[in-house]
C-alpha cells in the first residue's frame, strides 16, 4: 500500500508540476532554450568536421584590430575618410569583381570633409555593383523623426502562410545613411538580424517591414545580384512557408527569418585586412589582389569596433562573417529547414510507443532501460546525419521528452500492475479463502517470529485458540452452506473485535487463532472473555434467511509461564481449550 501510495504521490506532483510549467510558459520556454542549445552542438559537430565548404568567391575585406591600429596612424581618426573607401573600390573593381557590399553605414555628412562625402556618392553612381547598408529600429521620435524611404528600396513581399507572423520583423523607426547615396543608388540593404532569446544569432530575415512596406535584408540584394534575378520581383511565402528564389526553394521560419547553415567559426572566409588594400590602391604596396568575380564584404571584424555576435558555432563572430555566410547559404541553397511541430508529434509519439513496448515487453528493466536508451542515441545520431545530409533540423528535446516522460510512467505501471500482482498473490498464499483470515502456515510463521521477538527482546506474548461449539452438529442440522455463512461471521467479529497488531489466522476446520505481541496473559484473557460475550449475543444470517446464535469456546496460553516455543504454546492454548469445553463450552479457560 504504502509503494502504491508513493508512486501515485509522485505521478500527481510530476503532472502538476508539469501543468504549472505549462500555464506560466516557462516549460516551453526550457524547451525551446534547449533545442536551441542542440541545434548548436549540431552546428558546432558539423563546422569542426568541415562537412560543408563555404563559397572561397566571397571575401572578407576586413577592419581587423591591424587594420583600425593602421588607420589611427595614418589618417588620425575613425571612422575612416570616405574617399578612402573610394579609391579602395575603384581599384577593386579594376579585377572586375561580382559585387562590392558594405557591411557599414554612412550616416551623417562629415562636415569638415565634404569633398571625402562626394567621393564615396561617385562610387554608387558610377558602379551598379557596389551595395550598403542601413538599419531599422524603434527609436522614440523624440530622438530622431521616422523618415520616408523611397519606394525604389523596398521590395513586393506577400505572407500566404498561417504558420508565420511578419509582425517580428516590424519596425517604427529607421537610421537613415546619407540622403546623397539613398539619391545615387537602390543597392541598398537592410543589416537587422533574428537573435534568439539567449542572444545567439541562428538566423536571419529576408525582409523587415518599415510604414507598411518591406525592405530587403543587405544579403538578400547582394545574392539576388549573384543569382541574376531583378530585388523587384514578387517575393512570395506560400502557403507551405516556403520561397522560390530562381531554382533554389527556402524554407522560412515562424518568424519570417531563414536557418542559417555555420561554415566554420570565425574566419572561416578569406579575410584580408583592409589597410593592405589601402596600401594596394595608394601605391604603397607592391602586393597585388585578383577579385574576379568575387563577392567583396567590407566590414568590421575587430572587437573594439563592436559589430561582434554569438552564433551556433562561435561566441565571438563578426558581424561581417554573418552576412557572408547569409549570402553562401542562398546561393548553395544550405538553409536549414526545421521541420513542423506536427512533425515532431509524431517523432515524438514513435519514439514513446517504441519506449512503451520495450518496457512493457521486456521482463528485464535494465534490458528495457538500456535498448531505451540505445533508441534515442541513435534517434540523437539520425538527428545529426539529417542535418548534415539534407540541411535538415529535427527537433531532439521535445520527442526525447515524450519518450522519457512516457518510460518514466510505464515503468511505474508496470510496477504498480507487478505489486498488485504480488499482493494478489501473497494474499492468496497467506489467506483462507473462506474465512478471509490468514491461514495455517501463515499462522506458524508469525508465531514463530513473534516468540522469538518475544524472547528477544524480553516482551509479552499471549495466543488465543478458538473452537465453534457443537458445530459437526450446526453442521449435521442446518447444511454445510450454512456452516460456511457462520465460520465466515464468526471470522468477521473476530477480526473487528482485535486491535491491527493482533493475528487472527484459520487454525483449521472450525478452529481459529489470535496471535497478539505484547500482550500478557491476563490481558489476553480479558480480550478472550470479550470476543467470547460477542460471538454469544449475534445471530448468525444462515441460507434460506434463517438465523441462529453460536457460541465460541477459547483457551488462552502466555509466553513464558506457558512455554517459549510455539509448540508450547500450541499445546498451553489447546490443553485450555479442551477444558473449557469439558466445563460446558462458551467460556475462556
Amino acid at each position: 500500500m504504502l509503494k502504491k501510495f508513493l508512486y501515485t504521490l509522485w505521478i500527481i506532483i510530476l503532472s502538476l508540476f508539469v501543468l504549472l510549467s505549462i500555464k506560466n510558459g516557462s516549460f516551453f520556454t526550457f524547451i525551446e532554450d534547449m533545442e536551441n542549445r542542440t541545434f548548436d552542438i549540431r552546428q558546432t559537430a558539423l563546422a569542426n568536421a568541415g562537412i560543408k565548404k563555404h563559397n572561397p568567391n566571397i571575401v572578407i575585406v576586413a577592419i581587423d584590430d591591424a587594420s583600425y591600429e593602421y588607420i589611427l596612424d595614418n589618417y588620425g581618426e575613425w571612422p575612416l575618410k570616405r574617399d578612402i573607401y573610394a579609391k579602395v573600390t575603384d581599384y577593386i573593381q579594376q579585377t572586375n569583381p561580382q559585387s562590392i557590399a558594405f557591411d557599414l553605414m554612412f550616416v551623417n555628412s562629415i562636415k569638415n570633409d565634404i569633398g571625402a562625402d562626394k567621393a564615396l556618392v561617385d562610387i554608387f553612381k558610377k558602379y551598379d555593383n557596389v551595395y550598403t547598408s542601413m538599419n531599422l529600429d524603434d527609436q522614440s521620435e523624440e530622438l530622431r523623426i521616422a523618415e520616408n524611404l523611397p519606394d525604389k528600396l523596398s521590395i513586393n513581399f506577400q505572407n500566404k502562410s498561417k504558420q508565420i507572423d511578419l509582425g517580428y520583423l516590424e519596425y517604427t523607426n529607421c537610421r537613415v545613411i546619407l540622403s546623397q547615396i539613398i539619391d545615387a543608388t537602390s543597392n541598398i540593404g537592410m543589416i537587422n538580424v533574428l537573435r534568439g532569446d539567449d542572444g545567439v544569432l541562428r538566423k536571419m530575415p529576408l525582409a523587415l517591414q518599415y510604414k507598411d512596406k518591406y525592405y530587403p535584408q543587405l544579403g538578400l540584394k547582394v545574392a539576388l545580384n549573384a543569382m541574376g534575378l531583378d530585388y523587384k520581383k514578387n517575393f512570395i511565402i506560400e502557403k507551405n512557408s516556403k520561397m522560390t528564389l530562381g531554382n533554389k526553394t527556402i524554407s522560412i521560419d515562424t518568424d519570417g527569418g531563414v536557418i542559417l547553415n555555420w561554415y566554420g567559426p570565425a574566419g572561416t572566409f578569406e579575410n584580408i585586412p583592409l589597410y593592405k588594400i589601402i596600401k594596394a590602391a595608394e601605391g604603397k604596396s607592391d602586393e597585388h589582389f585578383d577579385f574576379n568575380n568575387k563577392i567583396i564584404y567590407f566590414g568590421a571584424t575587430a572587437a573594439s569596433l563592436f559589430d561582434i555576435k554569438t552564433v551556433p558555432v562561435d561566441k565571438v563572430y563578426p558581424g561581417v562573417e554573418v552576412q557572408a555566410t547569409y549570402v553562401n547559404n542562398l546561393l548553395d541553397g544550405n538553409l536549414i529547414h526545421k521541420t513542423s511541430p506536427f512533425s515532431n508529434i509524431i517523432i515524438g509519439l514513435i519514439l514513446a510507443l517504441t519506449t512503451i513496448l520495450c518496457v512493457v515487453r521486456i521482463p528485464s528493466m535494465p534490458v528495457a532501460l538500456g535498448l531505451s536508451v540505445t533508441i534515442y542515441a541513435g534517434y540523437i545520431m539520425l538527428t545529426y546525419y539529417t542535418m548534415k545530409f539534407f540541411n535538415t533540423w529535427i527537433e531532439i528535446v521535445s520527442p526525447l521528452m515524450m519518450a522519457l516522460v512516457a518510460f518514466i510512467f510505464t515503468v511505474i505501471i508496470k510496477y504498480l500492475i507487478k505489486s498488485r500482482d504480488f499482493d494478489q498473490q501473497y494474499k492468496l498464499a497467506t489467506t483462507d479463502g473462506l474465512t478471509e483470515l490468514y491461514n495455517h502456515r501463515y499462522f506458524q510463521e508469525q508465531l514463530k517470529l513473534q516468540t522469538s521477538y518475544s524472547k528477544r527482546y524480553n516482551q509479552p506474548l499471549s495466543l488465543i485458540i478458538i473452537d465453534i461449539d457443537y458445530f459437526k452438529k450446526f453442521n449435521d442440522t442446518y447444511g454445510h452452506q450454512s456452516g460456511d455463512a457462520v465460520l465466515k461471521q464468526v471470522a468477521s467479529e473476530l477480526k473487528k473485535n482485535v486491535r491491527a497488531a493482533d493475528i487472527v489466522c484459520r487454525y483449521g476446520g472450525e478452529e481459529m487463532s489470535i496471535i497478539l505481541p505484547n500482550t500478557g496473559y491476563e490481558e489476553a484473557v480479558n480480550i478472550a472473555n470479550k470476543l467470547c460475550t460477542i460471538i454469544a449475543s449475534k445471530k448468525c444470517k444462515l441460507s434460506n434467511n434463517r438465523e441462529s446464535n453460536v457460541t465460541i469456546s477459547l483457551g488462552v496460553s502466555g509466553f513464558g509461564a506457558d512455554g517459549q516455543t510455539p509448540k508450547e504454546l500450541i499445546e498451553s492454548a489447546d490443553k485450555r481449550l479442551y477444558n473449557a469445553k469439558e466445563n460446558g463450552r462458551n467460556r475462556v479457560n
